[in-house]
């Protein structure tokens, strides 16, 4: 049984000590059975040895780069007052309300020379509309030839252009004309994609597009644009746009959509809203769309309707406000309901009135 069952020694030695040298023995002992351990190579249980920190090199204390600061608050010379949209917004329409007070400027604190109301940013000094004029036309130098119109067109019309910007349904911003220098300092034109509520009137997109920018467009096709910075455009002198840091809430304006419209009564009122709820829709707008032909679908079904239904199924309710109120002043018509995504609009009384002098015209003619 000894022979089938052999105990395992003991890897660590007895511990013999000499009477002579005690303290010698032992420490031989201990750095010997420390050799022998069979943890050792653990990694667990392996003694970790510590890092030495690093030093830190005392240096002194540098004052800050303030050459790349710019200078505060920022001055601006362009000769028209700031806004956050130039082509979607009136400045005849005054507020009734803010929703947020008028002393905080999203330009933000102290980093305009102008003082900002709620709505704009006023400017400071009067505008010389003739200077301004000149200054333009020098920038902008000789018309392009045929031919180089069409170099830049072949250039910049194609969808995979690199210098594009796409406008939504904010229109013209104030931010957007940062970026078209942006653009102009590495190109000579930069190609502009419209959607949204914006393209109802390419016309005011185009002017304020020319105005706030100074640049001239050379091509236009549908809701496609193609802005040239002019001949003698210097990107080193380009005029300072301070970037607003945030949308600014909208102002709250008069009800759009009154309850009893003008020269109705409320059940007449009523009967109009009822009737173009069940009329067919005269079209369909999708969201961030193209509505350069909406203006004219419109003015063609008031000829034989008195109540159009234009269908923004998905569209949005701010965009169908936005959408009426455009209309109102295009085509021009009176809205009367907004609801369930749907547009209800009234040719006005000034139409019928047209209407019956029209026909009591002919009527005449055909008893003479």
């Amino acid at each position: 049984m000894l022979k089938l069952l052999p105990w395992r020694s003991s890897p660590h030695n007895t511990l013999t000590l000499d009477p002579a040298k005690p303290f010698i023995s032992l420490s031989r002992f201990l750095s010997h059975s420390l050799s022998e351990d069979q943890y050792e190579d653990d990694p667990p249980f392996s003694p970790v040895s510590k890092r030495p920190k690093p030093k830190k090199n005392k240096t002194q204390n540098k004052d800050p780069d303030t050459k790349n600061e710019p200078t505060r608050p920022l001055k601006s010379d362009l000769p028209f007052d700031f806004s956050y949209s130039y082509s979607e917004t009136n400045p005849k329409v005054e507020p009734i309300a803010f929703r947020e007070s008028p002393k905080f400027s999203p330009f933000g604190p102290g980093r305009l020379d102008r003082k900002w109301t709620g709505t704009v940013a006023l400017t400071q000094q009067e505008v010389d509309l003739n200077r301004v004029a000149e200054e333009r036309k020098r920038v902008l130098g000789d018309p392009l030839t045929e031919e180089e119109v069409a170099k830049l067109v072949e250039r910049y019309r194609h969808s995979d252009c690199a210098r594009q910007i796409n406008m939504g349904k904010g229109g013209v911003t104030h931010n957007m004309l940062d970026d078209i220098h942006n653009h102009w300092k590495r190109a000579e034109a930069v190609r502009i994609k419209c959607l949204g509520v914006p393209t109802l009137d390419m016309d005011n997109v185009c002017f304020h597009l020319e105005d706030k920018s100074g640049g001239k467009i050379v091509y236009q096709h549908i809701n496609v644009l193609i802005l040239y910075r002019g001949r003698n455009y210097d990107p080193k002198n380009r005029p300072v746009i301070p970037v607003m840091l945030w949308k600014p809430y909208t102002p709250i304006y008069p009800k759009l959509v009154k309850n009893v419209a003008d020269g109705l009564t409320f059940e007449e009122t009523k009967e109009l809203r009822n009737r173009g709820l069940n009329s067919p829709p005269v079209m369909k707008l999708t969201r961030n769309g193209v509505y350069v032909n909406v203006v004219d679908r419109v003015r063609e079904a008031f000829k034989t309707e008195e109540v159009v239904r234009l269908d923004c199924t998905h569209v949005g309710t701010s965009d169908c406000k936005r959408t009426g109120v455009k209309l109102r002043d295009l085509v021009p018509c009176i809205p009367l309901l907004f609801k369930d995504e749907q547009i209800v609009l009234w040719r006005g009384k000034r139409d019928q009135e047209e209407d019956s002098k029209c026909r009591d015209r002919s009527e005449k003619f055909a008893d003479a």
